[in-house]
């Protein structure tokens, strides 16, 4: 009970706290067409049920082809028809999966586009028909298509695992429209109507809670397990569920702009955007498909040429290279491994632009953080009540503070207020306010006159009793007095997040030399900050543009790459400066959105480090596979000149080899969420 208002605040003070417990954010995003993606995905499963039909028929042609050639049958009409009848199961098994690789290949050398796989295992099997080898021919084609037929399945796993990770929209809401409740799409609703969201629905759109009270699951979202508790006023996302009772929601954001549209969108163009490794395999490919094809016709010309060997053999031997040279494994296992590893990232809460930032995050070695929002929870908190008479309760003393400082809105007033808010603080007779810059306020009370502000305005109205209390730099102490007389002090501080000290010690654990923090606060501030968190330096009492500054001069002094991580409010042009931006918490911040590299949907630092080790994953995964694929078919390559391979060697050179790197590749879909 508070005697200044005769109000109990207990209740009120919890409810205020969950209200300000957390702010999420919004973004906008272009619409998502869902029609014509579930049209793409139907055409996308007749093409892999025709191939598969296709497949299984070559493979029983190919198998009675083999059947009618080496059965050992002595009727003179098999006799004399054995040899005609397997050569015609064998063009029918080849047609049936070479016709569409033969026409690719032939228009491919009309747009001079002629060391693509398709035209490789064209010329690949045509030369084992040549040499006469049919049923190698049927068999490498086959295989090909099998290869392609699994590779194809593994991007529509891979794309599935993503979308599933993401299916987080609904895309209808139940708008109050005249008192009652009707059924729209959620793309017709607009900024300013009122929608109800029942237990177990999915939030629509983004919007405020008009009425009603419940707990939300935000794991679509943020990654965050636990159910978040959203109350009158507070902002909510789309893609949260709610869990537990009825609300009502003012849209704020229409459909085409929502927070999850803004997700599908930024997953959607983060697999556009290629990485130096991507780019590499990709001029790799068209330097390396040359240069063996070259080889290959060397090998079919050179050794008969100079010392009469057999022509067929090394022809044949040709072709065997030609089949291993397809860079397919590199082209389709290395962007898949991106691919693969966006979804990892997704699922842990942390959105990436591109896999371009995958290899940018592995190489990580100076960390910068600002400091409001990022390492503090950039909200000021009374943290600490001493009364100074025993006259007054600690309870008191913050209730005739909140009360004299009512009417200011100076961040200090804001958070006093916030700790004691209640009805009837403003029905109270506030007087002769004075706000006395740099000092404090001055009020008339009810008739009492209430001091409340530094030691500088105690000194100067001359307050019996004052005595200036010792405390930590960083702190803000309010001291208050009543009719001249010392009453106590709070103690007002942006208080640490709670993972800010293990996130610094991850990052440490995850190979960074350096954290460091930006802040525009004083360098009081600052180095109690940097001290508690055992920061590698600090630099205070910045302005956006010194920050920007700062991190350029870091970028030159170190060799590793330098992450930048705010709160994207006012960070925006340093986050763009910076080798990696990592925007906290700011899905609400469209200046974040579009200067950041990647976007950690909730407020936790410690999902940085996060960051960093799945990125060490997914490289190590790139580059197993770009070390695995080289490697194989170097020595299949030199086996097939020297003689020592045959066809189904350099087959498996070629699918076998993409099949075991894609299957590589998919294996970080397989980590679960850390």
């Amino acid at each position: 009970m508070c005697k200044y208002c005769g109000h109990n605040h207990e209740h009120e003070h919890d409810e205020h706290h969950s209200h300000h417990e957390h702010n999420h954010h919004e973004c906008h995003c272009e619409n998502h067409n869902h029609h014509e993606h579930h049209h793409h995905h139907h055409e996308h499963e007749e093409d892999e049920e025709f191939s598969l039909k296709n497949v299984i028929l070559c493979i029983i042609l190919f198998a009675s082809g083999l059947l009618c050639e080496h059965l050992k049958i002595n009727a003179p009409v098999f006799v004399k028809y054995q040899k005609a009848a397997s050569l015609l199961m064998y063009f029918f098994a080849y047609m049936l999966v070479g016709k569409d690789v033969l026409k690719e290949a032939v228009e491919s050398l009309f747009k001079g586009r002629c060391f693509n796989e398709e035209f490789l295992m064209s010329v690949a099997t045509i030369g084992a028909i040549v040499t006469g080898e049919y049923a190698e021919a049927v068999a490498v084609m086959l295989l090909f298509q099998i290869g392609e037929f699994l590779e194809d399945k593994a991007n529509g796993k891979t794309e599935k695992s993503i979308e599933s990770l993401l299916d987080i929209r609904s895309d209808t809401a139940i708008l109050l429209r005249d008192g009652k409740e009707e059924v729209v799409a959620a793309q017709d609703v607009k900024s300013g109507d009122i929608i109800i969201v029942k237990p177990g629905m999915r939030v629509p759109l983004d919007g405020i809670i008009e009425s009603g009270k419940t707990f939300v699951d935000t794991s679509a979202l943020t990654g965050e397990s636990v159910p978040k508790e959203l109350c009158e006023g507070n902002e909510i996302l789309s893609g949260f569920i709610n869990s537990s009772s009825v609300i009502q929601i003012k849209v704020t954001k229409e459909f085409s702009q929502s927070t999850v549209s803004r997700i599908l969108d930024m997953v959607k163009d983060s697999q556009e955007k290629k990485s130096r490794s991507e780019k590499f395999i990709s001029k790799f490919a068209k330097v390396y498909t040359p240069i063996v094809c070259i080889l290959a016709v060397a090998v079919a010309i050179l050794p008969p040429f100079v010392s009469g060997a057999d022509r067929m053999t090394w022809i044949y031997r040709a072709c065997e290279m030609l089949v291993v040279s397809c860079p397919c494994a590199l082209v389709i296992s290395v962007p898949l491994s991106f691919f693969s590893g966006i979804g990892l990232f997704s699922k842990n809460g942390i959105l990436v632009k591109g896999s371009n930032y995958i290899d940018a995050l592995s190489k990580v070695k100076v960390v910068v953080c600002d400091k409001t929002g990022t390492l503090t929870k950039g909200v000021f908190e009374v943290t600490e009540v001493h009364p100074a008479v025993d006259s007054i309760s600690a309870e008191e003393l913050v209730a005739l503070a909140a009360h004299a400082e009512y009417y200011s809105e100076h961040p200090v007033s804001v958070s006093l207020k916030n700790n004691h808010k209640c009805s009837e603080c403003g029905k109270l007779t506030v007087k002769e306010a004075e706000e006395i810059s740099g000092h404090g306020i001055k009020v008339m009370l009810e008739g009492r006159q209430v001091l409340c502000g530094n030691k500088k305005l105690m000194q100067k109205d001359a307050v019996e009793g004052f005595v200036a209390a010792e405390r930590k730099s960083g702190e803000t102490v309010v001291y208050v007095a009543q009719d001249k007389k010392y009453l106590g002090y709070i103690v007002i501080s942006d208080i640490l997040k709670e993972d800010s000290a293990e996130a610094v010690l991850s990052l440490k654990k995850a190979g960074v030399s350096k954290v460091v923090m930006l802040t525009g606060d004083s360098e009081n501030a600052a180095s109690a900050i940097s001290e508690k968190l055992g920061l590698d330096g600090y630099y205070a009492e910045l302005l956006p543009v010194d920050k920007v500054s700062k991190v350029e001069k870091l970028i030159s002094e170190n060799n590793g790459k330098v992450l930048f991580a705010g709160d994207g409010i006012n960070d925006a042009p340093v986050l763009s400066r910076s080798d990696v931006g990592v925007a906290m918490g700011a899905l609400g911040s469209d200046a974040a959105i579009e200067a950041a590299d990647v976007v950690i949907m909730d407020d936790k630092i410690s999902r940085i480090a996060l960051a960093l080790r799945l990125a060490k994953k997914t490289m190590k995964n790139v580059h197993e596979n770009i070390v695995f694929a080289i490697g194989v078919k170097v020595l299949i390559l030199g086996l097939c000149v020297s003689g020592f391979a045959n066809m189904w060697t350099a087959v498996f050179g070629d699918v076998g080899v993409t099949l075991l790197a894609v299957m590589n590749s998919m294996r970080l879909l397989k980590k679960k969420k850390v």
